[in-house]
């Protein structure tokens, strides 16, 4: 029999924030694509809503079952997705000089976007069965960290170096919440600052630029620096109220590049301006405090971790790409999640964001 709780306790405030956030979206990818209207630029905003149609469904879908399934499924799952990313290096689309995409007929996807969501589901399960721990000790973690690495490796391989920090810094903020001795910090932090020239070596040319410009932003601003500085003019030139819609002139004459995908908020800022920029982080604003909150209030340990990890891959997606458009972070290729083109990275945030309202609607399960 169905239980009317789950009706009560489903929060129709975020879904309308959610449609809000699908209906900018989409407004700024018609004008974002409207100076190439006649070579496919409105094939690009039509098939946003179809991915903007199938993720709500799927949003919905999710909430219909009870969410510790999840947990039963959580390392198939991961392995399953992990096993994806091998098959991206073996027989995957390249597009751009990068090998991210997997074709089901008609249909390709990143599943980068799908190991998100199921490392986050399997490290919610290993700290929700670890309750023998007070203080984590970095020998404690080892199953965690390997967790972590078997995707970042496979991702920075494809190469796609956003998305791979993008896993660390998710993995580090659920391992962070499950209570890591100071000690074991101390050492993780100077580990990391031991191994960083290394890293860098090991970095792809036009990612050392992309850092180095990031650093010096007048270095080469014709070639590594050109993308900041058309988003930082555009992002300024909108001022208070915007520039109107259609009316960006970065976007009209196109030197605002990849307009609508990582650069869609330089798009909405210049149109739109300060209030429409602040109105937009707003929304994800909330968002992400419902994330915290439903973590805060969840009365089982899988529960809040899961709803941890789900919140924090909307909060460094928002981050990194605002970040990143306004100069205050390296061009790593983030997209602003729910806002630029992309059917996988929309479809996959919708999962998430559905596993968050079933973890809220089933929480008088506890009481």
């Amino acid at each position: 029999m169905f239980d009317r709780r789950l009706i009560q306790n489903f929060d129709w405030f975020i879904l309308l924030i959610l449609l809000g956030i699908a209906a900018a979206s989409i407004l700024n990818l018609y004008s974002a694509t409207f100076p190439i209207r006649d070579q496919g630029g409105s094939q690009v905003f039509i098939r946003q809503i179809y991915w903007y149609g199938l993720g709500f469904g799927i949003f919905l879908m999710m909430t219909t079952f009870n969410y510790f399934t999840l947990e039963r499924m959580a390392y198939p799952a991961y392995v399953f997705s992990v096993g994806l990313l091998v098959l991206v290096l073996l027989i995957g689309k390249i597009s751009s000089g990068s090998q991210r995409w997997l074709s089901l007929g008609p249909i390709s996807f990143q599943p980068s976007e799908v190991v998100k969501i199921t490392l986050v589901i399997a490290l919610a399960r290993f700290f929700s069965e670890k309750r023998e721990f007070k203080e984590y000790r970095l020998r404690d973690l080892w199953q965690p960290f390997s967790m972590i690495l078997a995707p970042f490796l496979l991702v920075v391989k494809q190469p796609d170096l956003g998305t791979a920090l993008l896993l660390v810094l998710v993995g580090a903020s659920i391992v962070f919440l499950a209570k890591i001795h100071w000690k074991s910090i101390v050492i993780l932090i100077t580990s990391i600052l031991v191994l960083a020239p290394f890293v860098w070596i090991h970095l792809k040319p036009y990612q050392q630029r992309r850092i180095l410009t990031f650093l010096r932003p007048d270095m080469d601003p014709l070639g590594a620096g050109y993308h900041i500085n058309q988003s930082k003019i555009a992002i300024g030139s909108g001022l208070l109220w915007g520039k109107g819609f259609l009316q960006g002139t970065q976007t009209r004459l196109h030197f605002l590049p990849e307009q609508h995908t990582d650069f869609a908020f330089s798009v909405w800022a210049e149109e739109w301006g300060f209030i429409g920029a602040i109105f937009l982080l707003a929304l994800y604003f909330l968002i992400i405090l419902w994330g915290i909150y439903i973590a805060r209030s969840s009365k089982d340990k899988f529960g809040a971790m899961l709803a941890v990890g789900i919140t924090s891959i909307f909060f460094w997606q928002v981050v990194i790409n605002v970040g990143m458009v306004t100069g205050l972070l390296p061009v790593v290729g983030i997209p602003l999640v729910l806002f630029s083109y992309g059917g996988s990275s929309l479809v996959a945030t919708m999962a998430g964001l559905g596993v968050l309202m079933n973890i809220r609607m089933r929480r008088f399960m506890f009481q």
